[in-house]
């Protein structure tokens, strides 16, 4: 997602990978400990500079140059990290380098831990994937809207992005105090904004989707959606380094990653009232904590492994044969492969997050200067043993359009 005028606010962006089955280690793979025994960062964290794959770090260092790519980047394989580094400006215009465990908005890929709330919900009993929204919030204004279609952006809604954004520039709102979920939500119930289509009808994807969702983590559990990750994700998978940030919590974001958009210095982001609302965006986090995030779904400790197979399955009609979309992840498939992930657009910052399922394979990729590096990864893909996870990969044209 762009910044917040009114071009492009969908945040993630240009590929679709995953899996449809399940998420067994290759054989290659180091052992994982099981949901209950210890979970030993120190030794998944481990890495030593001298030890970085020279063939990645080239690709890198000429994406760098070429492509302008400023950002943090990990890699890992079989339970290890083989390449890891930071990469240019945190602050452009103070001139602060990026360190590896500076925090980014993780934009999009926030959907991934929102889904994985709602699935342990399910697991505990607590809701159902069938469950109307209108159980949760009886003002809600549409008729037919699931839990399962947010999950897998077959709703229908507006986007509240735009919506929320048209609302407070023709009624001179305070754009600096950020909204709530709930302040949200009863914006929607009273102006009732027009959906896009029917539910059920189509893919469409849509940050409304799991605003909706984070908001009902919230009713369900009568938590904040942060201290609801803090206690039930990050906690569990000792992402010390992550957390969640709503402009209507904080006047300042404490972070010292400024976004930059418009692949240009100059348009550095200042976070206003759309950086209120949370579960389809908001999550902070490092390379090194997504990657714990990966080990922790992999290991168990978050959810059953039915469950985690279960949003791998894609539910939504192929694209090129090969792209769908699961429970809040993307789906990459092709013959003997697997690749679920995520990317995010989001006031100057953009990402992708790609886990290869079956070759155990990590690719953490969080820039903060929007300027389509993102777009020219096959290099990457080769050096790191991972099929090209670009929408148009499969057909030779190039394109690499998003959603």
């Amino acid at each position: 997602m762009r910044l917040v005028y009114k071009p492009i606010i969908i945040f993630t962006s240009f590929l679709f990978v995953l899996t449809a089955c399940s998420s067994k280690q290759s054989d290659k793979s180091a052992k994982l400990p099981g949901p209950d025994a210890p979970f030993d960062t120190k030794a998944f964290l481990a890495y030593d500079a001298k030890n970085a794959d020279k063939k990645i770090d080239e690709v890198m260092q000429q994406l760098h140059k070429t492509r302008g790519f400023n950002g943090n980047v990990l890699v890992a394989k079989h339970g290890k990290i083989i390449y890891e580094k930071a990469i240019g400006w945190a602050d452009y215009l103070h001139r602060d380098s990026l360190k590896i465990s500076s925090k980014f908005e993780l934009a999009s890929v926030t959907k991934t831990f929102t889904s994985t709330g709602i699935l342990m919900l399910m697991e505990q009993g607590k809701l159902k994937l069938d469950d109307d929204v209108k159980k949760f919030f009886p003002d809600f204004p549409y008729d037919g809207v699931t839990i399962r279609l947010l999950l897998t952006h077959r709703s229908g809604m507006m986007n509240y992005v735009y919506f929320t954004d048209d609302l407070y520039r023709s009624q001179h709102l305070n754009q600096k105090k950020g909204i709530t979920n709930a302040e949200e939500m009863a914006l929607i119930a009273q102006y009732k904004p027009r959906p896009f289509n029917k539910p059920n009808a189509r893919f469409l994807y849509n940050n409304s989707n799991f605003m909706v969702l984070g908001s009902i983590i919230e009713k369900v559990t009568g938590q904040s959606y942060a201290d609801f990750m803090q206690t039930h994700i990050f906690k569990p998978a000792k992402m010390l380094n992550t957390a969640v940030y709503s402009k209507a919590v904080y006047d300042k974001i404490p972070v010292d990653v400024v976004g930059h958009d418009r692949g240009q210095w100059r348009y550095s982001v200042v976070q206003n009232f759309l950086d209120g609302p949370v579960g389809d965006k908001g999550i902070y986090s490092t390379v090194g904590d997504l990657w714990l995030y990966d080990r922790a779904l992999r290991a168990g400790r978050l959810l059953k492994q039915a469950t985690m197979d279960s949003a791998y399955v894609p539910r939504n009609p192929m694209v090129h044969g090969h792209f769908s979309y699961g429970y809040g992840w993307r789906i990459f498939e092709a013959p003997g492969k697997q690749v679920i992930y995520h990317t995010g657009w989001w006031h100057g910052f953009r990402h992708i997050y790609l886990r290869d399922i079956k070759d155990d394979i990590t690719v953490v990729l969080l820039t903060n200067l929007s300027n389509g590096s993102l777009l020219k990864l096959d290099d990457l893909f080769k050096a790191v043993g991972m099929p090209i996870v670009r929408k148009s990969a499969y057909n030779g044209n190039g394109d690499t359009s998003d959603d």
